[in-house]
């Protein structure tokens, strides 16, 4: 009963790391996939027209149903360092497998 038991419990253990690893390419593609996007925030942050949405934004010349967390300076900047912080993360892991 011992040696069934151990191979049910190996089983679950191969069926999670199966599964998380399914979950994790699929989170890797879709990260990969919006890089692009990331540089384009990074370089809208600061930028002539993010600072001109701004004050749009100030002035009230934007709808009030405008969703426009963009334009928080704070916002952008979190986002950006956490992807930062996920990618040295990401290359941390890699080199304790290497």
């Amino acid at each position: 009963m011992k040696r069934i038991e151990r191979i049910e419990q190996m089983e679950q253990k191969l069926d999670l790391l199966v599964s998380a690893l399914q979950n994790l390419e699929d989170a890797l593609d879709q990260y990969d996939a919006i890089q692009e996007d990331v540089r384009l925030l990074a370089d809208y942050l600061g930028s002539r027209e993010w600072k001109s949405d701004l004050a749009a934004d100030e002035a009230g010349k934007l709808p009030d149903n405008l969703k426009c967390g963009v334009l928080s300076e704070d916002g952008i900047w979190n986002a950006l360092e956490r992807n930062r912080e996920l990618v040295e993360r990401m290359k941390a892991k890699d080199s304790l497998n290497e």
